[in-house]
Parts: C-alpha cells; structure tokens; sequence
C-alpha cells in the first residue's frame, strides 16, 4: 500500500489581483484561483511526484466545481472532499503589494470548509496515512475543528505523522488572544511544527527561535522549521539543528510560498523514507539537505502568479 499524505482545512477560491502595488479596494479586476493553505500542500506533494489526499468540504456551487476540476488535473484524490448546499465554497479576495506580499479579504461566514463534521471522517480514511497536514485557518470555533481532532487521532493510530503549519489569517478571527489560543491547544499535538519569523514574537512572546524553541518543544512535537523569507530558514530537532541560506530573487507572487515549502519538505522526508520514529534522529545534513530544496522550490514558485499552478515539478527543479 503506497502511502499518502493527506491535508485537512479549507479548500477555497483566491482572487488575484490583475495589477500589483493596489490596495484591494484599488484593484479593477481579479481573476480566480484554486487555493486554501492545505489544498496548496498537496498540490505541490502531487507535482513532485507523491500521492495526496484533501480532507474538506465545498459548497454545490460552480466554485466548488472549479476547485475539484483543479484537483482533479493536480492528481489529488478527491475521494474524501465533501459537497453541502448548507453554505458556498469560501472566496478570498488578495492584494499584491510591490514587493509581492498580500492583503486578503475573506468570504467565508461561513464557508462550506468551516461546516465539515467531525462525524463525517471514517477511520478506514486513514490506512494508507504518511502525515496529516493542517494549518490555524480551520480551527476556529466551528465543526471542521472537531474534525480536525478527529483526522489527527484517526492518522496517529494509523502511524502517520502529524504536520502543522501556523499559518496565521489575524483577518478570520475575532481575537488576538482566541487565535493564539487555538495555535497553542494544537502545538503539542503535531510532531511537524512549522512556524515563520512573521508569526514567532506573537505566537511565542519570544523574538528569537533560540529563545522560543524550548517552548515548541512540547507534547508530540519533534521537528521545528522555522522559515525567514528570503533570509532562508532554519530547522531544529531536540538534538541538532541545520540552516539553510536564503537567495533573493524577484518576488511576482508569493501566494503560496510556505504551503510550498513544507509540501515540498515533505515530499523529501518521504522520498527518504522518513517516518515518525526517525524524526528526532534526522542528521543536520538531512536537514540541511531538505532546507535547501525546499529554498530554491519557493524560490521558482513566487516567479510566477498563483499557488499550485505556480510549483515546479521535481523535473523542473532538477533542471535548476
């Protein structure tokens, strides 16, 4: 049985903009892409060469079909994505400023992804798990919650590895403090911890991973990667570290950028046949091997506008 990895949270529509450097309010035109966090991951997992699940659900509108069509020529298995005329697949609207960074305004309240049900996940799902992915997007206070403690019991049973990406949207929560909240009740759940310089000082109080990593160090968490932007990034286990620099280039859109990196990351972990027990024993070569790939992957992917349209295959990237 060929392992998966499987991603759970929202699957959602961007709207990018057709000109950079306006506020959204500015912008005259936007043309739509596939896009959510979770769905990205997979996206790029799938164009390396993996096999990859999404765990959501849409509403039954032409959105939501647009979206299953793109993952249906991704090669992600939509097997498990869920259809409900409760509410309409989620929209986020995005901005791109002159150095490629983004102002996002949601459509979601809410959104077919926030109403999946916990009830609605079955065990058998699971089987084939390689690691379970999510982000902070779908942990508000609502159903796909649930699901997602639901999915991360379900995958740990089956031997996978847990993957969390922060992932902060300060935009889809009413709080500060409830967003902070539902990244700390979630932490020690994950064994993968991904977490970029943007998000550390609010996440941990802390300005500097070598003063935070003691406090993400905590539950099942084995694995930190710390990303810097174009400053590169940096990866930890409880017994060594590795770094990897970064290489400016120019930035056209970087919608997607992280989702790519820790897809990408994966894809290396598995193609090494890395699994749950060897992560506290990676070698900083292994590491550094895997921070540098996944560099230059983001690199490729913010020349170009959108997210998994944007990922290169692992052809291409043996063409760098």
């Amino acid at each position: 049985m060929k392992k998966k990895l499987y991603a759970i949270g929202e699957a959602l529509i961007d709207f990018i903009p057709e000109e950079s450097g306006k506020s959204i309010k500015e912008v005259l035109g936007f043309r739509p892409a596939v896009g959510g966090a979770p769905a990205n991951v997979c996206g790029a997992f799938c164009k390396l060469g993996g096999k990859a699940g999404m765990i959501t659900q849409l509403g039954d509108d032409p959105f939501g079909d647009k979206i299953i069509e793109e993952f249906i020529k991704y090669e992600i298995d939509c097997d498990h994505v869920l259809r409900t005329k409760e509410a309409n697949t989620s929209l986020a609207f995005v901005a791109l400023k002159e150095d490629g960074n983004r102002e996002f305004s949601f459509y979601r309240k809410p959104g077919a992804d926030m109403l999946l049900k916990a009830k609605s996940l079955q065990k058998e799902w699971f089987a084939d798990t390689y690691a379970l992915h999510f982000c902070s997007v779908s942990l508000g206070d609502f159903p796909m919650k649930k699901a997602h403690e639901k999915a991360i019991d379900y995958a740990k049973e089956a031997g996978g590895i847990i993957s969390f990406d922060i992932n902060l949207r300060l935009a889809l929560w009413e709080s500060e403090q409830a967003l902070r909240q539902a990244v700390w009740e979630f932490i020690p759940k994950a064994h993968i911890l991904k977490i970029s310089d943007e998000e550390l000082e609010f996440v941990t109080g802390k300005a500097s991973m070598e003063e935070a990593k003691e406090d993400l160090f905590i539950g099942d968490v084995e694995l930190l990667i710390y990303t810097k932007g174009a400053e590169g990034a940096e990866c930890y286990t409880k017994n060594t570290r590795a770094e990897s620099a970064g290489k400016r280039v120019k930035a056209v859109d970087t919608t997607g950028a992280g989702d790519g990196f820790i897809g990408s990351f994966l894809y290396q972990m598995f193609a090494d046949g890395v699994e749950l027990g060897d992560l506290r024993n990676l070698s900083a070569e292994q590491m550094k091997s895997y921070l540098d790939f996944s560099n230059a992957y983001c690199g490729k992917s913010v020349k170009k506008t959108g997210a998994i349209a944007s990922y290169p295959t692992l052809k291409e990237m043996s063409n760098c």
